[in-house]
């Protein structure tokens, strides 16, 4: 079972070690404590949007591009390929009996 949180984690500790910052930089920018932001990224607390925001600013990355990344780790995990275009994501959310996605081998067609 995919539990957000820790996928939330994942996407933040990359990041940061992508940049070679440690815990107590990154925590100091965000203005949290070092305990808890390390517990986020462990996904052992669930980080309300105001800190995910806080964290992001810190880490100088979008949230959006944080949540894009664990939108696609999730998807991977369920065994899905997220549509990149804005008309085939707005054609997803559609019902498959209105012409929506279905999952076929792991990605998502056309129903019809």
């Amino acid at each position: 079972m995919v539990v957000l949180r820790r996928e939330i984690g994942d996407v933040l500790r990359d990041a940061r070690q992508r940049q070679g910052r440690t815990l107590r930089e990154v925590s100091s920018a965000a203005r949290v404590s070092l305990g808890y932001l390390s517990e986020v990224e462990r996904g052992q607390k669930e980080a309300s949007s105001e800190l995910l925001a806080s964290i992001c600013d810190a880490l100088d990355v979008s949230m959006s591009v944080v949540l894009r990344e664990v939108s696609d780790r999730v998807a991977v995990a369920e065994g899905l390929t997220v549509p990149d275009s804005p008309a085939e994501l707005a054609a997803a959310w559609r019902r498959p009996q209105d012409g929506g996605w279905s999952r076929t081998d792991g990605e998502l067609a056309p129903v019809g």
